[in-house]
């Protein structure tokens, strides 16, 4: 007879006695689960009782001075994130303005902890914007004096080395108000025009050049209180008081240019943001770094507001064109009339097979997905293949294998000859199993065309690659 299924239902059933010696028992040596159990009784006291425990665990990260390894960061921002949900639920309804100074000092954590072990993953920055994300939605109820809370922003901001605070000012807007608003600008203002501190040069000692040193220094304070003064801007609805954060070169970069245009519209000003916009687009430049989908997708959204159809159209077709793109494809055949959209279709499949790189191309039947298509290239451009884009060729080989073996097959042997022709010896596994994969897809093939069959295509790799004995031990 079958145990009883490990759900709640059937774990209420054991009574709270059984119940808690099997949580002690699943604690025991476990800090981190402790600390846990801990905190849910802590809660079930109160908010003073919980409040109390949050702060004794936040000194004591604070407090922390050994490296926290990749294992013990995952614990870390586990248990984070578990804080912040403990003070959304048990102490956010009742004291809202102690969950926010609980939710503050989790916020004021980061630097010691980003100091203590290495966030590439940006598993810390995650927690911390989680942490930003409860105090906007917590900003409404709060109490806090605006230009006292203003003074709290301005200076976690200015201190702030791992923007931990970079959403500060937009997550509590609607706390600050006006006054608290007008104070933060007032801040910002002041700070551009006062003297370097010791504080502001001490963050570039490393810089021995004395001269060098203040003007980093002047620079990276003069950022901050620019990009306070836009947060202001932005909360006020002022949207010239954000756009004068840049200069006029600035706003044509394509990092910026999308975000100015978009405040320009979301202010009623479409023939500004198109303006805007169209000095920022690269023209006949092909260079992805300045040719962005973020600029597209600004350009059209100021065609649009416009009423500029047939511009809109051109501008879809002309990014299909350029970057292969699906669903520009798509919204420029939904604004075709009968009969166009077919021709057009077809005109997109030529584009699509005449594409170069075709590892692009392949990649736009992927993300389509059109499967056929992603045949009929593979079959006709085999050679051209790249065998190290194995993030798209190894998808579209499994997509492809039931309904197109022979395209999947050719796949896999792109990937198969760039690890033993490159002697990546780190993908040999790879690569056998690919040869494996080949094998199984043999019956399938009643007509390999002008390529290889499986039985010469293995010949010829047995040939070439003799000596790599590594991969063909991974194969037996």
């Amino acid at each position: 007879m079958a145990g009883k299924a490990l759900n709640k239902k059937n774990l209420l059933e054991l009574g709270a006695d059984t119940l808690a010696d099997l949580l002690l028992e699943a604690v025991k040596g476990d800090a981190a689960r402790q600390r846990r159990v801990r905190m849910a009784l802590s809660a079930d006291l109160g908010p003073e009782a919980i409040t109390a425990d949050l702060r004794k665990r936040f000194a004591s990260i604070r407090r922390g001075r050994s490296f926290i390894s990749r294992k013990a960061q995952k614990k870390l921002a586990q248990e984070l994130a578990e804080l912040t949900t403990l003070i959304e639920t048990s102490i956010a309804p009742d004291a809202p303005d102690a969950a926010f100074d609980l939710l503050w000092a989790q916020l004021q954590l980061a630097a010691s902890i980003h100091e203590r072990t290495d966030d590439s993953w940006g598993t810390i920055g995650d927690v911390m914007r989680e942490a930003m994300a409860a105090i906007g939605r917590l900003a409404p109820r709060l109490g806090n004096n605006p230009e006292v809370l203003a003074d709290s922003v301005f200076e976690a901001i200015s201190d702030d080395g791992y923007g931990a605070f970079d959403h500060a000012i937009p997550a509590l807007a609607e706390a600050l108000g006006s006054t608290g608003l007008f104070r933060l600008k007032a801040l910002a203002e002041a700070a551009c025009e006062a003297p370097l501190s010791k504080a502001d040069l001490a963050r570039y000692e490393f810089i021995s050049d004395r001269d060098a040193r203040a003007e980093r220094a002047l620079a990276g304070r003069n950022r901050t209180a620019e990009m306070i003064l836009q947060d202001v801007a932005d909360a006020e609805g002022d949207v010239d008081s954000w756009l004068a954060q840049y200069t006029p070169e600035q706003l044509t970069y394509s990092t910026i240019a999308p975000s100015a245009a978009t405040r320009l519209l979301a202010a009623g000003r479409p023939e500004d943001a198109l303006r805007l916009i169209e000095t920022a687009l690269p023209g006949d430049s092909v260079d992805p770094w300045f040719d962005t989908p973020e600029l597209d997708e600004a350009h059209f959204a100021c065609l649009e507001a416009l009423g500029r159809k047939d511009d809109l159209r051109a501008a879809l077709w002309s990014r299909f064109e350029r970057r292969l793109c699906p669903d520009a494809l798509r919204r420029h055949l939904k604004m075709l009339p009968d009969f166009e959209d077919i021709e057009a279709a077809d005109a997109a499949r030529r584009i699509v097979l005449a594409y170069k790189p075709v590892e692009k191309a392949l990649a736009y039947c992927l993300q389509a997905p059109d499967l056929p298509l992603a045949a009929e290239l593979t079959e006709a451009r085999s050679e051209e293949i790249d065998g190290d884009a194995y993030e798209v060729l190894t998808q579209l080989a499994d997509a492809l294998a039931t309904g197109h073996p022979l395209a999947a097959v050719l796949l896999w042997r792109a990937m198969i000859d760039f690890a033993l022709g490159s002697a990546r010896s780190g993908r040999y596994g790879h690569a056998a199993r690919h040869l494996m994969d080949c094998a199984a897809a043999d019956a399938e093939i009643l007509d390999y065309g002008m390529h290889l069959s499986n039985a010469d295509y293995l010949e010829a790799l047995r040939k070439a690659h003799a000596r790599k004995s590594a991969f063909w031990e991974r194969l037996r």
